[in-house]
């Protein structure tokens, strides 16, 4: 089969062809692949900045953001068939642990991660678990949600977890309105009745954050921190989503949190420099987010499904991988790109 993989770290991968994956357990779920993201955080793969982290050999397979129909099953497999249209989530868990019996399968310790510690479904074909796999209507195109498998359980975990704190009359700051970013505007509107504000410094993206139902947008110009400042009367937001959180949105994300507000760390790449003080006098809190639980995907399919949250995409032929790859690294994919092999 064809897979897009990567050899060496900063340099791109190449796609080749290596062996089909084969059911080696008796929960092993074979998926042919009909859709598969490309994220920011492939970028960051390629840079090498989650090789320390996964330790994964090379060369592999990359790919997180998988959707497809089932090809095989192990014996054990009683969820899904055959056939069967599927999401995936991210992380194939144990089901054994405290975390994952606590339904934070997102921290289970006996996890893989395809397409950072184990190969992924840039591929025709990705070996996971019955545990990842979230059956969908058999309509459903897996290259339409793809993306909600990371980018969109991502930005859904972030919000779900602050639903409690943006009753009405709340505001929230969204930083970036891209690939997760324009999923979060969509699960704010449906899931809180909060005054959303959108900050990006592209202005096709803040087109399309209004249409998804961002209430005021501002442009990332410089002046973005005051911008927000002016429409809270000074105060701050309640809760800032940063889907950014590098190239000094880390910094502007907590300077536009108001006292007492969260600010969610979303985006990766830079780093927070903030006195103690400055944290302590106004009780601000840092929330870090990673993902999210099967319960997460299995909720934002449901909004998916009832059209209350739509990916805005632009697919390329598995073989067009590397341009896909060039392509978002140049600002150049609004929404997500995703590969149809």
């Amino acid at each position: 089969m064809k897979a897009v993989r990567l050899h060496e770290y900063h340099q791109l991968p190449v796609v080749e062809e290596v062996a089909e994956p084969s059911i080696q357990g008796p929960l092993d779920v074979i998926v042919k692949i009909g859709g598969a993201g490309v994220c920011r955080t492939d970028l960051h793969i390629v840079e090498g900045q989650w090789a320390e982290a996964m330790g994964v050999a090379l060369p592999y397979t990359i790919g997180h953001e998988n959707a497809g129909w089932v090809h095989d099953i192990g014996a054990a497999v009683t969820n899904v068939e055959v056939g069967d249209t599927v999401i995936l989530h991210p992380t194939p868990t144990c089901g054994l642990c405290r975390a994952c019996r606590a339904g934070n399968d997102m921290h289970c310790s006996n996890s893989a991660f395809p397409g950072l510690s184990t190969d992924g479904g840039m591929a025709e074909y990705l070996l996971t678990s019955a545990r990842a796999c979230v059956k969908l209507d058999p309509q459903t195109k897996p290259e339409d949600v793809a993306a909600l498998a990371d980018a969109g359980i991502t930005a859904y975990n972030a919000v779900r977890k602050a639903i409690p704190l943006l009753y009405p009359g709340t505001t929230c700051v969204l930083i970036g309105a891209g690939g997760l970013g324009h999923i979060g505007i969509q699960c704010l509107a449906a899931l809180t009745a909060t005054r959303i504000v959108v900050v990006d410094r592209n202005p096709d993206a803040l087109k399309l954050a209004e249409q998804l139902g961002a209430d005021h947008t501002v442009v990332a110009d410089g002046g973005q921190v005051d911008a927000v400042m002016g429409l809270t009367d000074g105060t701050g937001a309640n809760v800032v989503l940063d889907f950014v959180a590098e190239q000094g949105a880390e910094q502007d994300g907590f300077a536009m949190t108001g006292g007492g507000g969260s600010y969610y760390v979303i985006g990766y790449g830079g780093t927070v420099n903030i006195p103690t003080l400055d944290i302590i006098s106004t009780e601000r809190n840092i929330v870090g987010n990673i993902v999210g639980t099967y319960n997460d995907l299995a909720e934002l399919m449901v909004l998916a499904q009832a059209g209350k949250v739509t990916l805005h995409t632009k697919t390329y032929p598995l073989d067009a991988a590397v341009d896909a790859i060039n392509d978002l690294d140049a600002g150049k994919v609004r929404g997500r790109a995703i590969l149809v092999p």
